[in-house]
């Protein structure tokens, strides 16, 4: 499927099909639709410096263009940025203030690759540390987990919480992938964060079985021995089975299985404070069936969707002698981070 944004993968179109599933659908009419005011330069600068936002604005105001890789943008851009970055920060506050259960923000331009002081792969500004941050400066919550399902690694929040043991970072992605060299199972933060940054690498062409003996193996119980007020997913849907920029083989069940997991886990140590983000995804006519998914979960709702792809997709899932092969190399994380 060609890309709808003049050949660059990152384009709404994902984001409006997945909206307008849910207006068809009846999910829209079983939620909370809230807009979100951008996120102030004191929310901002709590995760980037002053030198990066100034040289961001000033390209933006100038008519865009490109400060990291993959990462171009056009006029305005500063201010959508904020607009996305507000968006979490919302759901991550409305949660926490006891307006909602969980909350999901359809945050663009992601935000889970941007560095603090440069963006990247389509990332502007870091969406979930920017609300992390600020949940820590309204409502003092002191242990934060990210679990980030989004297929490339979520080097951007990795980097920021490196060195910290009050946020812990979990990354499920494809070994390999985007972007090179940050996304090792051996890095596992330093200083004072060290055993606090979790990556775990999947082979392409991974499946349901994959993430699923994954969070099972490796997230669940990292979380539990952390113990969390609050969880945030960093929600991408590019490990379905059709993305242009992966390889990997997950389905809207896929999808539904890993939002249950990340409820109990907010059930069992955050009264059910669960915050979660969108990130990449970019098969414009894959990912709505995936990301209803997750919002009819949410919710707690079924709304009878038939998935398009489900069948094909799990057809497609890898066979038996591959799925083990995964299962040993994630056993053999699970010794090595002691859980």
């Amino acid at each position: 499927q060609p890309p709808a944004n003049a050949g660059l993968a990152e384009s709404p179109e994902a984001k409006r099909r997945m909206v307008s599933l849910m207006q068809v659908s009846g999910l829209a009419g079983k939620v909370d639709f809230r807009s979100a005011p951008m996120a102030t330069e004191e929310d901002l600068l709590r995760v980037h410096p002053r030198s990066y936002l100034d040289r961001f604005k000033a390209l933006s105001d100038a008519g865009g263009g490109e400060l990291g890789d993959f990462a171009p943008f056009g006029p305005g851009s500063y201010e959508i940025a904020r607009l996305s970055a507000g968006l979490a920060l919302q759901a991550v506050d409305s949660v926490l203030a006891g307006q909602h259960a969980n909350a999901y923000a359809m945050s663009r331009p992601p935000g889970h690759h941007c560095l603090a002081d440069m963006p990247m792969g389509f990332c502007l500004l870091a969406n979930i540390p920017i609300a992390i941050e600020a949940a820590r400066h309204k409502h003092g919550v002191q242990r934060i987990a990210v679990i980030d399902w989004d297929v490339h690694h979520g080097n951007g929040t990795q980097s920021i919480f490196y060195e910290r043991d009050d946020v812990l970072t979990i990354s499920l992605h494809q070994e390999g992938c985007f972007p090179p060299g940050y996304s090792g199972a051996d890095d596992r933060g330093a200083g004072q964060g060290l055993g606090f940054n979790i990556n775990v690498p999947l082979l392409p062409g991974g499946g349901h079985d994959a993430y699923s003996y994954a969070m099972e193996r490796i997230v669940m119980p990292a979380v539990d021995r952390f113990r969390p007020e609050l969880i945030v997913v960093a929600s991408g849907f590019d490990a379905n089975g059709v993305d242009p920029l992966a390889r990997m083989l997950l389905h809207s069940e896929s999808y539904r299985m890993l939002t249950r997991h990340a409820m109990e886990l907010a059930d069992r140590h955050c009264g059910g404070r669960l915050a979660v983000v969108h990130e990449g995804g970019y098969a414009e006519a894959a990912v709505p069936f995936c990301g209803h998914a997750v919002v009819e979960t949410l919710a707690g709702e079924r709304m009878g969707v038939e998935d398009a792809f489900l069948e094909l997709f799990q057809a497609w899932q890898p066979s038996a002698r591959f799925a083990n092969f995964q299962r040993t190399l994630i056993d053999e994380m699970v010794s090595a981070h002691g859980l």
